[in-house]
């Protein structure tokens, strides 16, 4: 168990947040599906020397047969890389359930999305949620107020959080809120009124130095980013435009014949661009969200 513990290099959210709020600038949550899309993030990180939070789904999670096989891969994979920034692993809109699961796994961060209940019901299963997190070293992130779109079946229409709600969960001792602004999972819509500065400001005077969170990060102009940063955002997440990036340059590949050519067919040739487009995606929005050379801070 110590020889498990030891190999264990992952770390919680909760400083590298803290240290990015207080410097105005956000760390990326970059969510991963497999091999690729992990080793593509930690290296780009590394060679940006940025703090990175890798984001897992529920649905990701078990695509990649469960949270000890994620535990097991990104540990192996910081060891064998050499990885030195921080990286904390975290589920992204857990379940109570969920949550539990991955503090058994070897989780680092943890997020319950208690939004779709009744305040009272969210507070509760909060509460005991920052207990089990803070024992075991954890960090977590609760959302107030249902981000839009759809994630791993949890629909929200990306209503407005209210600023009360978010001091109430905040003060639960939570090391991270995600309140909605406004902002909306997957693609934007051409109709899209864009993000609610207004509700923003209005949250952040209630829960102080309280990081918050925006999710639905793809597709929001980069002016509107720095806004949000500069009003106390200081976690980001992205995961539609990486799997958009690697969708397109898979296809490049394919369409231009490559596959066909020599062992082009080999998969970790077939690979290779949309492990690439994924690395530039990352890099774009690293510099974008101001986190490059911080992780020594």
């Amino acid at each position: 168990m110590k020889e498990l513990e030891e190999m264990n290099m992952l770390v919680s959210a909760t400083e590298m947040l803290q240290k990015a709020k207080a410097g105005h600038y956000a760390v990326g949550q970059f969510n991963i599906n497999n091999l690729e899309w992990t080793k593509a993030i930690l290296t780009t990180a590394q060679e940006l020397n940025s703090p990175v939070i890798l984001g897992v789904s529920e649905g990701a999670g078990k695509y990649m047969t469960g949270y000890k096989t994620v535990v097991g891969m990104v540990n192996g994979m910081m060891e064998e890389l050499g990885i030195t920034v921080p990286v904390a692993l975290h589920l992204d809109h857990g379940s109570y359930e969920g949550c539990l699961k991955c503090v058994e796994a070897g989780f680092s961060s943890i997020m319950f999305d208690g939004s779709h209940y009744p305040i009272e019901e969210n507070v509760e299963k909060t509460k005991e949620l920052v207990k089990i997190a803070h024992e075991h070293g954890m960090s977590i992130e609760a959302e107030v107020g249902s981000i839009g779109g759809e994630e791993d079946g949890v629909v929200g229409m990306g209503e407005c959080a209210d600023p009360d709600e978010c001091k109430t969960i905040a003060d639960l001792g939570v090391d991270m809120l995600a309140a909605g602004i406004g902002n909306i999972h997957g693609k934007y819509p051409a109709n899209w009124k864009g993000l609610s500065f207004e509700t923003l400001d209005a949250i952040q005077a209630k829960t102080g130095v309280m990081p918050l969170v925006l999710h639905g990060g793809t597709g929001i102009p980069a002016d509107m980013i720095k806004k949000a940063i500069s009003l106390g955002v200081a976690k980001i997440n992205v995961n539609t435009e990486c799997q958009l990036a690697f969708a397109d340059a898979t296809r490049k590949y394919i369409e231009a014949g490559k596959d066909l050519e020599g062992k082009g067919f080999d998969p970790r040739k077939l690979l290779a661009p949309g492990a690439e487009a994924i690395k530039d995606m990352v890099i774009t929005k690293i510099k974008l969200f101001g986190s490059e050379g911080k992780a020594d801070e």
